[in-house]
Formats: structure tokens, C-alpha cells, sequence
């Protein structure tokens, strides 16, 4: 059967030699920094968030807890370090994210565009189903690879290996709601380990069937075959009522979902039966009605679209819209953004290759039909789905999205005057935040901390005291352009170190937050540190006014909602002569504006490109 992926694509994704998760057990622990070094960090950047009355209120604070709580907090954290491999692990999953009451979508999922509608996969009515054959195929293929263990395992600049796992929860892994605290099953195994589940589950119209993806080798279905399996559905819906919508349930705040659940597995087995067959299966498909007209469509439909087409427990979902777009949203509990642009890049490389038509067979072997899940609800769940979606909505309609192509520069321009591109984006956000507002915003960004065992992420608080003076000086016609580009280059040179720091787990915000829990479950009084003003301003507790993250160096393009009411959500990739930056608001808040904001961020990174030539010339005379 010919295939699709040439020989250098296989290359940029595969080993003959490495498996993919050989290296996880050999990587070194989770480090602990020292609590003086976190302390330090934590004062550096909550110093632009306040006053210096503040500010030394603030370092009192921190001082005390120095010399005596943090003290005892931190000899507790040493020593649960010294007998597990990962302190922060567990912690994090369920108190970061397994707690989250609220619900799901789209507040803790992310999404993006399939990057192929920028070339061989534009808006073309009618071919959602094709398209859905091709695709879902290449996402099978990556499936195959990870089962098999042939996807190589990933290094950093500097050669270090990297945790592959968070690819074990890319596929047939789901998040249970439950009254208090939820609960994530994987049930996904590469074949070294054992047997895992081969069938997808398909939405279209408030129904839900299930079919298998692979063959009795576990070879993917082929584009043609998976397309007639689709067709099926497609036209069955099409010609029957719909469904009741039971996705819609899972949009709901997580008790409630938790509730209604329960009392659906009370009300016949094979709803039970139904439920695990959802949780267990590979991936949703999720056929949609809509009609996306460009990428801010996309996004916002991907985040946050028709909940009862959507099951928004599942690792991951692939979604195909009615004019031939295709998004992918992922629950972020199990793993971070890089597992699904790693895929989506792998899958786009062979769109490429084989220029959005299937080259191989034509041939469809003989296949069991889709077999639809049918619940037995009653008016208990109809009122809950009714709910549902109207808790749903109110948080979906009030999301805005706005993406923007800066096409001046890119990487290559940023790489002529030494500049690392990450940071000179992280540099440009603060500049507009403060251009357009007058004050700083206190920023996450994305650290990558997986160097270490099962290590997930630390946060960079790129609002340093270095980006706001440089941001003021910006906006001061009084300062000349050799200061003002000696100014960022200090800002940028700080926030590399906060970057070198956060990947070897020392920034400041993981620690604090095992220092956090540690006193939660010692039922010790919240100490005074974490009730500071001080500690909200500064972004600590999820009160970051800038979610930030930076997507790569592909053409694969995602993002997140804004953390806080009055914050944006900020996600960007750089490729060689180009910038993209999606940027979401919530409508609610007067304040804040994507459109607005977004052009600002334009309008900055023209201010700096002028300002780095201009100087350059002045530096040759």
C-alpha cells in the first residue's frame, strides 16, 4: 500500500534506533532552588506592580517568611524532593488542574487552526468529509508511530533529552468529573506495555457513534476507507432527527457535569458502557455544521463551538467544519500545547507531501459500519443538557479572537542583530501593554521544564523591572534611539535569564506553589506571603493579565482564553520573514480589546525594527 510520508519527513519525526520513551527513566529528578533564590526572583518581579510603600511592605513580608514558616515549609519540600522524583508532579495535576470546578471549555482547553487551510486545504464547500478521511489518517499514522515507539524522543538546543511523557495522554486519555477534585485515565499503552483501546468516536448532529480507526494490525484505516465510515455517519445524520446532544454536558461547571453523570450510569448499564467507550477511544471526530469564514472563526469555534457536537473531557479532538476547515482542541490537564503542535506539524509536513489528495489505494476492504451509542436518558439529563448549554454559551459568546501576520520581519531579521526571537516578542508585549494602557501587566510565559523526570513547565514572569524602564523610554521622546536600544537589550538579556533559570525549575512560581500546598494540607494559617496584595498584582494564583506562550518556529498556530476578566490570552509563532500572534479578550471587560491590542503589537514591532536599523547605520558612520 503506498504512503504517503517521503523519506525526509519520516526523518524529522522518527528513529530506527531511539524509542521514544526509552530515555524517561534516566532523566534527573525534579531540582528544589534554594528558597533565597526564589525569594529573590519574587520581589524582582513583583517590584513594577506596586508602590515603594508597597514594596517594602512586601519585602517585610517576605523576610518574615524567610526566617521562619518558608523555612520549615521549605525543609518539608527538600525532604518529599528527596523521596519522590517529581515533588511537583501530582501536585500540579490535581490541584492546577483537576480541581477546576468551572467549566472546561473554554477556559482550560486549547486550540488552534489546522495550518493546512494556509495552502493545500482552503475553505472548500463539501469536502469536510474527504478531508476528514486524509487527516484523520495522518493523525492515526502519528498514533502508529507513538504505539510503536518510533517517534523520536526530544532533545533541547543544547542536546539535553526531554520527557516524552506527556505523548502517553495524547491519545485515549479523558477527564472524569467528579463532585470535588476529577480524575484523569489514560488508557492509552505503547505495544511494549500492552494491549490499548483502537477505535475513535464520532459526533455529528447530537449523535455519537463509534468505529474502529486501525485495522487487525493496527495499521490506520486508509483515507478512502475512513472516509466511507465517515459518509455513513454524515448521511445518516442527515437524513434522521438529531440527537439529543449529550456532549453539551460536558461544558458544564465539573459538579454538575459530575452529578448529571452519575445519575445517568444509575439509570442503565449501557450508559455506563457508552461512557467508557467515549473515555477509552483514540480520538473525537467531531463533524460541525458551521461555516468558519477565516481563522479567527477557527479559533473562536475551535475554543468554544457547538457544545453538543463536543466532548470536552477528551486529550483530543479533531473538529471539521462544513466548508472544509479543520480545527483540533485538546483538554490541557493531561499535557501542554508542544504534544499537539508536534502532531499538527507532523501532520501538515504530509499534507504538504502529497498536496491535500491521498496518493495511495484507492481499495476499502470490507468494515463493520459505524455502531451508534445510544443513552437512555430521561428528563433529568434533558434538563442538565438544557443547562448545559446555556452555561456554555454565556462563557462561548463573550470570547473574542483576533489573529494578525506581521509579514516586515521574522526570524532571520531578529537573528542579524543577535536577538533570540522569543524574547524580542515577550519584549514587543510588554511595550504594547504598556503603550496602550500606561502601566505594566504582570505576564506568564510559558518555561519548559522538561529536562527533568515527568516535568511539565515553569512560569517566566517576563514583566521585569528591565521591560517596563525600556517600555517608558520608548514612549519618551527625550531619550535618544542608542539608549533606548541599549535599554531593550538589557530588558532582553534579563528576560533570557529568567528563560535559562525557569528551564532548570528556578523561577520562582512552582516553588512557591509547593510551599502553597504544603501548608494547605498541613493545615497550617495561609501564610502571609500568598494573602499579600503584592502576590495577586504580581500575577501570583493564576492572575496573570498576559497568558503568553510561544508556539515554535512551525507553521502550527494555537492559543488559549485570557486568565483574568480584564487580560488577554497571547500565543505566537515565528518562521523566518514573519511574525503570527493570536491574541482572545473576554467582550465583558470594557477594557480590554484583541483587535486593539493586536494592532498595537504591530505597530511596536515596527518601532523596534526602525529603531535596530537606524542605530546600526549610525554605528557604521
Amino acid at each position: 500500500m503506498a504512503d504517503i510520508q517521503n523519506q525526509d519527513v519520516d526523518a524529522m519525526f522518527t528513529s530506527k534506533t531511539e524509542r521514544t520513551f526509552q530515555y524517561d527513566e534516566q532523566l534527573p529528578s525534579l531540582p528544589v532552588p534554594t528558597l533565597q533564590h526564589t525569594l529573590e526572583r519574587y520581589l524582582d518581579s513583583v517590584r513594577p506592580h506596586v508602590t515603594e510603600e508597597e514594596y517594602r511592605q512586601t519585602e517585610f513580608i517576605v523576610q518574615q517568611f524567610a526566617s521562619g514558616v518558608g523555612k520549615d515549609l521549605h525543609r518539608q519540600l527538600l525532604k518529599r524532593a528527596g523521596s519522590e522524583r517529581n515533588w511537583l508532579d501530582s501536585w500540579w495535576l490535581d490541584y492546577a488542574y483537576l480541581d477546576f470546578r468551572l467549566p472546561l471549555a473554554p477556559l482550560l482547553n486549547f486550540a488552534g487552526p489546522g495550518p493546512y487551510m494556509y495552502h493545500h486545504l482552503p475553505i472548500k464547500e463539501g469536502s469536510a468529509v474527504e478531508r476528514a478521511g486524509l487527516l484523520v489518517y495522518l493523525n492515526s499514522k502519528y498514533w502508529h508511530l507513538v504505539r510503536k515507539e518510533r517517534i523520536k524522543p526530544d532533545k533541547d538546543s543544547k542536546g539535553n533529552r526531554l520527557s516524552m511523557n506527556q505523548f502517553r495522554r495524547l491519545f485515549s486519555t479523558c477527564r472524569i468529573p467528579a463532585p470535588q477534585r476529577d480524575h484523569l485515565k489514560t488508557y492509552f499503552k505503547p505495544e511494549s506495555e500492552g494491549p490499548t483501546p483502537l477505535h475513535l468516536t464520532v459526533f455529528c448532529r447530537g449523535r455519537i457513534f463509534v468505529m474502529k480507526g486501525v485495522d487487525e494490525n493496527e495499521e490506520p484505516l486508509t483515507p478512502p476507507e475512513l472516509q466511507k465510515q465517515f459518509q455513513y455517519i454524515k448521511d445518516k445524520c442527515d437524513r434522521e432527527p438529531e440527537g439529543p446532544g449529550l456532549g453539551a454536558l460536558t461544558g458544564d461547571y465539573r459538579a454538575t457535569w459530575a452529578q448529571i453523570r452519575s445519575h445517568l450510569v444509575a439509570l442503565h448499564p449501557q450508559n455506563y458502557a457508552n461512557l467508557e467507550t467515549i473515555q477509552q477511544s483514540i480520538m473525537c471526530v467531531i463533524f460541525d455544521d458551521s461555516c468558519p469564514a477565516d481563522e479567527n472563526d477557527v479559533f473562536k469555534l475551535g475554543l468554544a463551538g457547538d457544545s453538543t457536537n463536543r466532548w470536552y473531557d477528551k486529550s483530543l479532538t479533531m473538529i471539521f467544519f462544513k466548508n472544509g476547515l479543520a480545527a483540533s482542541n485538546c483538554d490541557h490537564s493531561p499535557m501542554d500545547a508542544m504534544t499537539l503542535v508536534t502532531t499538527t506539524f507532523y501532520v501538515d509536513q504530509n499534507v504538504l507531501k502529497c498536496k491535500g489528495k491521498w496518493q495511495g489505494t484507492q481499495e476499502i476492504r470490507q468494515l463493520d459500519p459505524p455502531q451508534e451509542l445510544v443513552f437512555r436518558i430521561d428528563d433529568v439529563v434533558e434538563r442538565g443538557i438544557i443547562h448545559a448549554k446555556q452555561v456554555y454559551n454565556e462563557i462561548a459568546n463573550n470570547l473574542q479572537c483576533c489573529t494578525k501576520h506581521y509579514n516586515k520581519y521574522g526570524k532571520q531579521f531578529l537573528r542579524h542583530f543577535k536577538l533570540h526571537p522569543d524574547t524580542h516578542v515577550q519584549m514587543i508585549l510588554q511595550y504594547a501593554y504598556y503603550k496602550l494602557y500606561k502601566k505594566p501587566a504582570p505576564t506568564y510565559q510559558t518555561g519548559t521544564t522538561r529536562k527533568f523526570y515527568n516535568a511539565r513547565t515553569e512560569t517566566v514572569r517576563s514583566c521585569s523591572p528591565e521591560a517596563i524602564e525600556w517600555a517608558k523610554a520608548m514612549l519618551n521622546p527625550d531619550v535618544n534611539n542608542r539608549t533606548k536600544v541599549a535599554l531593550y537589550r538589557q530588558a532582553a538579556e534579563k528576560h533570557n535569564r529568567l528563560m535559562a533559570e525557569a528551564t532548570e525549575n528556578h523561577g520562582c512560581d512552582r516553588h512557591l506553589f509547593g510551599l502553597q500546598i504544603l501548608a494547605l494540607e498541613g493545615g497550617l494559617p495561609m501564610p502571609q506571603i500568598f494573602t499579600d496584595p503584592a502576590y495577586t498584582k504580581s500575577g501570583g494564583g493564576g492572575n496573570y493579565v498576559l497568558s503568553t506562550s510561544f508556539v515554535g518556529y512551525t507553521s502550527v498556530f494555537g492559543g488559549v482564553v485570557p486568565m483574568v476578566e480584564h487580560g488577554y490570552g497571547t500565543f505566537y509563532r515565528i518562521e523566518q520573514k514573519s511574525i503570527s500572534i493570536f491574541v482572545s479578550a473576554w467582550k465583558s471587560c470594557s477594557q480590554t480589546d484583541a483587535v486593539q491590542f493586536s494592532n498595537t503589537v504591530k505597530e511596536c514591532l515596527d518601532d523596534i525594527s526602525e529603531l535596530l536599523v537606524e542605530t546600526e547605520k549610525l554605528a557604521r558612520l
